[in-house]
């Protein structure tokens, strides 16, 4: 049996006016997602338990079947996992982003977008002006990176210290949002040190030149400790890949013993590689029995408020991955495959928020309840519900 979890991050959303009062989801055209609705199972899913944060790692830690109420320990870790740093019994790892700053305001949560290659060069540059052997900063994908501080006289007071997402906060003063608790001093001090360095960099004068975001500060956040978890194949039976362009994603996979593909040309952004992340996803499952496909567009979308990014990006998904993937796989008996938002990402909001998303599920086993296509409303309409994210993949995976 071969089982195939496609995750479009963020597609789910609110009704918009300017879609006559539809969802992207139910006003774009996905054909193949409806196919697997009408000759599937759907329902809704609550992808982010009671008392989390909307979060694309406690959302996805649900899909992939483990409960976040009992082995999420913080997201840094996670892409730390996948950077191939180990963690010690004092350490603590940060989100880094790097950011836009404008009169004192959020201005872009990932500086542009910025190239892996520039921002590396930014990273690297800070790490030698403010690392340590206690602090150290790791360049990652675009503007995601990652800070690692190694004090055990901090860890604690780190550990508790309230640090807001930087895409929560587009266009707000950040003067209310800084890091809050007893770590909030050490963390807002390397906030406002980065920020008097990096402008001059000539990364970021090159950017300024072309009329582009600078990278001119860091924003840290998404704390957390080592965690241990038990092994995919231990709890359901079956090895398998994770294909994804984020390292929170890969890094997941990693710590759960899951081999990560990477795709070239998947940038996590609207021109990732479609069409190689379907090709190497199928190539994974002659030898595999479980891939999970992660693309990030619709979520960047919805961040940005950009609608029409969002339907291309949803339309994307479903013509190029999922598409691919039944073209491939539909004529043949021993399959499942799943199709799924990990949380809504509303265009009039541009955070997550909690509300269960849909999903639909099609292949061997699987008795259909007919939907009437893809999207949040047909899926309600059904009355066929998971409470508890990481009892979905516990059914995707058990024999029906």
């Amino acid at each position: 049996m071969k089982y195939i979890v496609l995750v479009g991050d963020g597609m789910a959303d609110y009704p918009i006016t300017e879609l006559g009062n539809k969802t992207p989801l139910e006003a774009a055209k996905v054909p193949n997602m409806d196919f697997i609705a009408r000759n599937g199972r759907s329902g809704l899913v609550h992808t982010i338990p009671a008392g989390f944060a909307p979060a694309s790692d406690v959302a996805n830690l649900s899909i992939i079947g483990y409960d976040p109420a009992k082995y999420y320990s913080g997201r840094g870790p996670l892409e730390a996992a996948n950077m191939g740093i180990k963690l010690g019994p004092d350490d603590i790892a940060f989100r880094c982003n790097l950011v836009t700053i404008d009169r004192e305001r959020m201005a872009d949560y990932s500086a542009g977008h910025i190239t892996s290659e520039e921002a590396a060069s930014l990273i690297k540059f800070l790490d030698k002006k403010l690392g340590s052997d206690k602090l150290k900063f790791y360049p990652g994908v675009s503007y995601r990176h990652l800070m690692i501080v190694r004090d055990g006289s901090l860890k604690e007071a780190l550990r508790a210290t309230e640090c807001e997402p930087p895409h929560d906060i587009t266009g707000m003063e950040i003067k209310s949002h800084l890091p809050k608790g007893d770590g909030a001093k050490f963390l807002i001090k390397l906030m406002e040190d980065s920020r008097a360095i990096l402008p001059g960099h000539e990364v970021n004068h090159v950017r300024i030149d072309l009329k582009e975001n600078p990278a001119d500060m860091i924003w840290l956040w998404g704390q957390g400790v080592e965690t241990n978890m038990p092994k995919f194949k231990d709890r359901f039976g079956v090895g398998g890949s994770v294909i994804s362009a984020v390292d929170l994603i890969k890094g997941i996979g990693k710590s759960i013993g899951l081999d990560v593909i990477n795709v070239p040309g998947a940038t996590g952004y609207y021109d990732t590689n479609y069409q190689g992340k379907a090709k190497y996803a199928i190539d994974s499952l002659k030898n595999k029995d479980f891939v999970f496909v992660h693309v990030e567009a619709p979520d960047e979308a919805g961040h940005n408020g950009d609608l029409r990014a969002k339907m291309a990006a949803i339309e994307n998904f479903d013509r190029f991955i999922v598409g691919a993937i039944l073209d491939e796989f539909k004529k043949q008996k021993d399959f499942r495959v799943m199709v799924l938002p990990d949380h809504n990402t509303p265009i009039s909001l541009r955070t997550h928020t909690a509300e269960p998303v849909p999903f639909s599920v099609f292949g061997k086993g699987i008795e259909p309840n007919n939907a009437a296509e893809y999207s949040e409303s047909a899926a309600k309409a059904t009355g066929f519900a998971f409470g508890h994210g990481h009892e979905l993949m516990e059914y995707f995976m058990k024999d029906q």
